[in-house]
């Protein structure tokens, strides 16, 4: 007789019989997860190169280009040099070549690379030239993807995955490989709206499109179908991605762009992580902060937040979730400011002016909320937020 598929998810899990539960069974698919993602060998840096860029430009700022204390200059930044983040940051600065020391050097010194990319007396087409040297060019499987899709649109993402899986990427980090090749496409420009899609450019057409003389503006961090109804008892956290977004009154503003956010890129975005996305009206009534909601914000094993509005709620939750030390992923559209307080925190930044700018850069926008959403989850213990910059020693744990 055929095993029943619950049988069978028994076995795989290693749990008798009589003693799996679905909540077990969920942990255990996240453990399983976690470990795979450890697994992982990737032959390109393990993220989009945008923050080790900025992050050797506070370097220079500091030293003036030249090689500077790796204590010293972590102080100077108010960040913890022992901490998991700070170490995944000079790791990948390394891998891009922007710098030379790992985090255990006492020295950190900037390539010649690093310091025509960040200074800011370079001529413009100088400083994108040695941009995209970093971010493309010098590593072999994103050279080799824009070699073969240069002048054309952005193929899909299937057809991008099993090109990185012939030019020898992993089959388990080929779609994080996509999401880093493309949003590093995007940031040094060889990746642009042209005939109302986005197409892969030459690096010829991106310089020509600079002056030759003047300063590129300076990176900015950005760090730029509603589910049913969850109730609490049936929530499994683990495999939970609450969605903290400004909701408002049915046919609102509010309502039509969360909507819209939801199911256009949040929702997408996560599907290859194996999590389902919670969101406030799903579980309570809308603007009002219950127990249930925390709980969601406290326990969610990803919390994706939109701070478009500027909504006073959005941002108490979001407070919350940035006590908890937690992976978070922040969006905002173009058109409103992100406050002072966080726009430290990477925010991936939409641009909803009109539908003719929005439709042709959806498929960026996902892979970007995939970028970020994998490596919050692949870095649970280095989450950084202005809470613990402040106090790197304050955890909150719930009972």
């Amino acid at each position: 007789m055929a095993k029943r598929p619950e049988a069978k998810a028994r076995e795989k899990t290693g749990i008798p019989q009589e003693k799996v539960d679905p909540v077990e069974a969920a942990n255990q698919k996240v453990a399983n997860e976690v470990a795979r993602r450890k697994r992982i060998v990737r032959n390109f840096p393990a993220a989009p190169v945008e923050e080790p860029l900025e992050f050797a430009k506070q370097i220079f700022e500091f030293g003036s280009g030249e090689p500077v204390r790796r204590l010293t200059f972590f102080d100077h930044i108010d960040r913890a040099p022992e901490s998991g983040g700070s170490r995944q940051l000079i790791t990948n600065a390394n891998k891009y070549g922007l710098i030379k020391g790992n985090y255990q050097s006492d020295l950190i010194e900037l390539t010649p690379d690093a310091i025509r990319a960040v200074d800011p007396q370079i001529a413009p087409r100088d400083q994108a030239r040695a941009r995209i040297k970093v971010a493309i060019e010098d590593i072999e499987v994103f050279s080799k993807l824009h070699e073969r899709f240069v002048g054309k649109t952005l193929p899909a993402r299937a057809a991008l995955i099993d090109a990185v899986v012939e030019l020898g990427s992993a089959r388990d980090a080929a779609e994080e490989a996509v999401d880093t090749f493309i949003v590093n496409l995007r940031f040094v420009g060889l990746l642009v709206t042209l005939s109302g899609a986005e197409r892969i450019v030459s690096k010829d057409h991106a310089l020509d499109q600079l002056p030759s003389s003047g300063n590129l503006a300076r990176p900015v961090i950005s760090l730029e179908s509603k589910g049913a109804i969850v109730t609490v008892e049936h929530a499994h956290y683990e495999t939970t991605c609450f969605y903290i977004t400004p909701i408002g009154a049915v046919d609102s503003d509010q309502r039509r762009h969360s909507d819209l956010f939801l199911g256009s890129f949040v929702e997408p975005a996560l599907q290859s992580f194996g999590l389902t996305v919670v969101r406030a009206d799903g579980i309570d009534k809308p603007g009002v902060i219950t127990k249930q909601i925390i709980e969601y914000i406290v326990k969610s094993r990803l919390v994706i937040v939109d701070l478009s509005f500027h909504n006073p709620n959005v941002f108490y939750e979001l407070a919350i979730r940035h006590m908890m030390r937690l992976p978070i992923v922040q969006l905002v559209r173009k058109s409103d400011p992100i406050p002072f307080d966080i726009n430290q925190m990477r925010t991936i930044v939409i641009d909803t002016t009109d539908i003719f700018t929005l439709v042709p850069k959806i498929a960026t926008y996902q892979t970007e909320i995939s970028s970020q959403v994998r490596r919050a989850l692949d870095n649970v213990d280095a989450v950084e937020t202005p809470i613990s910059t402040y106090f790197p020693g304050l955890r909150v744990t719930t009972g």
